[in-house]
């Protein structure tokens, strides 16, 4: 299965766009972002559990980063609600449910073989924000590849203030504008290497998901 598989492209998905279907386990729900490979993928996706669902223990060869967006995911006995960012390194495995629902933001098979860090990061506590460059930011994972973080943008500020090497970017609060085309709350994009599309917050700011890096090294036939 090929869905916005060609990384020289940009791509780009709203929430009106989203089209919800059903995972092998019963309760879960996906938007399929992008993917190369049938189930077991290199995937991004936007993932709903309905209340009282759960996958069986499982294990993510190329590891697993997720973003909480609503609800309350779970891991055993530990429980992540809405602002939590996991990392789970290649390899690792873990039985995810949610008791009373949860949709997450779900990136597969995309880490480094050699990765180890396990991360848990909760961006809903002040302390886990700094102030760089005259935004504030919320650094979550950082390697000589790529960077990771939420950022958030004051009204009609410009996301990059220089070229990047290509950027994978989903709106959590406010909206985005890219080429003249508002991107609400949900909406993910994605911007190959060598892209100089201009991104700025709109009206009343926004906070977006950010990573950057990790595309200069894909290379996937479409």
């Amino acid at each position: 299965m090929l869905i916005n598989a060609d990384f020289s492209r940009p791509a780009n998905v709203a929430p009106h766009e989203y089209q919800w279907v059903a995972s092998p386990q019963s309760g879960v729900e996906r938007v399929m972002l992008d993917r190369v490979g049938a189930e077991k993928a290199r995937s991004t996706s936007i993932v709903r559990y309905a209340p009282d669902s759960s996958f069986p223990r499982h294990v993510h060869p190329g590891g697993e980063e997720i973003l909480v967006l609503a609800g309350t995911l779970s891991e055993g006995d530990e429980h992540y609600p809405a602002g939590w960012y996991l990392r789970n390194p290649p390899y690792s495995s873990h039985q995810p449910s949610s008791r009373e629902g949860a949709i997450i933001f779900v990136k597969l098979q995309q880490m480094r073989a050699d990765e180890r860090r396990r991360v848990r990061i909760n961006t809903y506590d002040p302390a886990a924000w700094r102030r760089q460059n005259g935004r504030e930011i919320c650094p979550l994972f950082s390697d000589d590849v790529e960077q990771v973080c939420l950022q958030r943008l004051a009204p009609n500020e410009v996301l990059f203030a220089e070229p990047v090497e290509g950027a994978e970017l989903l709106v959590l609060a406010g909206d985005v504008l890219a080429d003249e085309q508002s991107y609400g709350r949900g909406s993910w994009m994605r911007l190959p290497v060598g892209d100089s599309s201009r991104i700025a917050a709109g009206a009343h700011g926004a906070t977006v998901y950010l990573k950057t890096g990790h595309l200069a090294a894909v290379v996937v036939e479409a």
